[in-house]
């Protein structure tokens, strides 16, 4: 279902593609997309519907800034504003569902999601990161994990063995600092773009290990 709200107050719209599970568990999972790319990029068309076919109500949705642009990476300034589709697409998603409501997305858009949670904690009740860009490729020392010691609820990380914004053991050792419940999930032979040989499998899998990781909250 495609789903597009916009109000007249001048706040970013909820645009974006809702998939609704057959058998609904009441829970609900926004994701949002990579900095260059958009709601109808491969690993968030797969993972939702690998996520929606185990119960929960998925909203893959576009940041505004791609709303705005049709290409580009975002602007620094546009963060804010991102932050705020986020948090609107999550309330809608509340509106909608009885459970609990979750959020994440791949790369920038789950930065930008544990950046909102980090400030407002109580605004989902989980998160799932797909490629968390824990630093720019090459450069270690440019951590962006300044907010981490604020993630109070439980975080489930994707991570490939071959991202190059930052290894397997890097994230782990970034991770320590979360208060909250968290895991990692590595994907052996993936990217940043999270395409091992078999991403069938893998969207499989990711719902799985979600659906148990939100079971035990």
């Amino acid at each position: 279902m495609v789903i597009t709200f916009s109000d007249l107050n001048g706040e970013p719209a909820v645009r974006g593609f809702l998939h609704e599970p057959e058998i609904a568990n009441g829970d609900g999972l926004v994701l949002s997309h990579g900095a260059g790319s958009n709601c109808e990029s491969k690993v968030l068309v797969g993972l939702a519907t690998a996520i929606a076919r185990s119960g929960f109500e998925v909203l893959r949705i576009d940041l505004p800034f791609r709303q705005a642009r049709r290409y580009g990476p975002p602007f620094p300034s546009s963060a804010t504003t991102d932050r705020e589709g986020i948090r609107r697409a999550a309330n809608m998603l509340r509106a909608r569902v009885k459970g609990r409501v979750f959020a994440g997305g791949h790369s920038y858009g789950g930065r930008q999601t544990t950046i909102l949670a980090s400030n407002e904690p109580n605004l989902v009740q989980g998160l799932l990161l797909l490629s968390y860009p824990l630093h720019p490729p090459g450069k270690p020392s440019r951590l962006r994990t300044e907010h981490f010691p604020k993630l109070t609820k439980p975080a489930l990380f994707v991570h490939g063995t071959r991202d190059p914004f930052g290894s397997i053991q890097e994230l782990r050792s970034a991770v320590e600092i979360i208060p909250g419940q968290h895991q990692i999930i590595e994907v052996e032979g993936a990217g940043h773009d999270l395409r091992p040989k078999s991403s069938a499998e893998l969207y499989d899998r990711v719902a799985r290990e979600f659906q148990a990781f939100v079971g035990k909250i």
